[in-house]
């Protein structure tokens, strides 16, 4: 039988984590619900204990220190996501889970956005959020993902041990959607519905600031998975640039044959220096990341071969 093991990262839930973990435990009752407590100043890991869940305890504080350290400790044949805050359904876990037991998916993600989330969203600039987020990663990438920030996903082996994460916090599930893909992993989206935090409860998610660091690492992973479209587009600025500012002196020479205007050709000339420096960076960090998808292609083969091996010898 092929093992399963739910994750939940969480900080300060001991409202509601001993109704999540009865939840999945009833969707999954063969599978291992794993809490981790991410510095919780309350009951969240004895609660999370009686209700019959595997407690550990992650002391570097962030949703992507938490996963980090969860992706590299389990081993499962799928591993859920979900938070501890009682806001996913746990109806849709076992169609996510089959997705990736059978019919071989990388990730699954759990959309929100595609049921009630924004009728039922209270928080106005989450949502308008969400979908510049999805609207920004979907145009980058030319991709058409659904939900790009939900907490709720499914993952396989392979991608659960090559996944490096670095990001520290909310970020991270932005963060996974870009490295899926960017590395053409296999993507699959299943609804999943949504439900308010229970009075008391309080969301760690902070709009603004958590917004501008996902915007942030957008930024960054754009600058890294495609360099040369991102460098183009300051070659492109700057060239323009120069030329706007090179064509009077220029048009001048023409009709006067002089030049009187030499500090506007000097910055224009260094200007256009410029463009060419971030042409050459495009085009020298695109061979990088070419190779890095080797590279890449090479540890799943690799990883595949040693968990294949590993399940013979059990």
């Amino acid at each position: 039988m092929s093992s399963i093991a739910v994750l939940i990262p969480c900080y300060n839930e001991q409202q509601t984590i001993a109704g999540v973990v009865a939840d999945f435990r009833r969707a999954l009752p063969d599978a291992a619900i794993y809490v981790y407590d991410n510095g919780s100043a309350d009951e969240t890991a004895a609660r999370a204990e009686e209700a019959g869940a595997v407690v550990r305890r992650e002391p570097k504080r962030g949703k992507g220190n938490v996963l980090r350290t969860m992706l590299r400790d389990i081993d499962a044949d799928c591993y859920l996501l979900t938070d501890g805050d009682g806001t996913y359904s746990a109806e849709a876990a076992a169609r996510m889970c089959a997705e990736v037991l059978e019919r071989g998916a990388d990730m699954v993600v759990g959309d929100r956005l595609s049921s009630a989330y924004f009728t039922q969203n209270k928080r106005r600039f989450h949502s308008a959020g969400n979908r510049m987020v999805k609207a920004l990663v979907n145009l980058i990438f030319r991709s058409d993902v659904k939900d790009i920030m939900t907490g709720c996903r499914a993952f396989s082996p392979l991608f659960a041990k090559t996944f490096p994460v670095l990001s520290r916090g909310f970020e991270i599930e932005t963060e996974m959607t870009i490295h899926a893909l960017d590395k053409n992993l296999n993507i699959a989206e299943i609804p999943v519905s949504t439900r308010e935090r229970p009075e008391g409860s309080q969301s760690k998610l902070n709009t603004f600031s958590d917004g501008v660091k996902v915007l942030l690492m957008i930024f960054k992973l754009y600058k890294h998975y495609r360099p040369l479209p991102f460098f183009g587009m300051l070659t492109a600025l700057f060239a323009a640039l120069s030329l706007g500012l090179f064509a009077p002196v220029f048009i001048e020479f023409l009709h006067t044959g002089l030049v009187r205007q030499f500090p506007t050709l000097i910055v224009s000339g260094f200007i256009m220096l410029a463009a060419l420096l971030c042409l050459s960076c495009g085009l020298i960090l695109d061979t990088i990341a070419q190779k890095a998808r080797q590279d890449f292609e090479f540890k799943l083969t690799m990883t595949r071969m040693m968990m294949d091996s590993r399940r013979r010898k059990d």
